[in-house]
């Protein structure tokens, strides 16, 4: 809660105006996004445990916390079909837009989720598995119309 003094235009004289800021819930989407090499722990047997316990303790904290909204992993980027429209023909093709070896980082995955502003966003973001092994995109959810 604020209060301010406002002086009134036509007399000059002071009001106290007290202003209430109240949080208002907001989704954010955290965009998970690996390295090579942690995008290579899917694979390795002797890494799969350790590397896959990470994240479901990660998403497990998330969804016990009730500010999941949704999310999912997604399959490694050489699984991936590229759609683009050229001169009003279709065009598909296998694989990403880019070529894989010249990707820093691979979109691994996303959850959604409905906290009270930026700040608790990126606390959550802060504590994903790639936040040291790549990186976490946090970004506002495009609320419905008339929201």
């Amino acid at each position: 809660m604020s209060e301010y003094e406002i002086a009134q235009p036509t007399t000059g004289s002071l009001l106290t105006v007290t202003v209430t800021r109240r949080a208002i819930p907001m989704k954010y989407m955290l965009q998970f996004r690996e390295n090579a090499e942690e995008q290579t722990k899917h694979k390795d047997p002797a890494l799969q445990d350790a590397y896959f316990g990470g994240w479901g303790t990660y998403i497990g904290s998330i969804a016990q916390s009730g500010v999941m909204v949704s999310g999912e992993g997604l399959l490694s980027p050489d699984t991936a079909t590229t759609l683009r429209i050229e001169d009003g023909t279709r065009q598909v093709s296998d694989g990403p837009f880019a070529d894989i070896a010249d990707i820093k980082e691979m979109l691994s995955g996303y959850v959604i989720i409905d906290v009270p502003d930026l700040d608790a966003a990126l606390e959550w973001a802060a504590k994903a598995p790639c936040a040291t092994a790549g990186s976490v995109e946090v970004r506002p959810v495009l609320p419905p119309p008339g929201e």
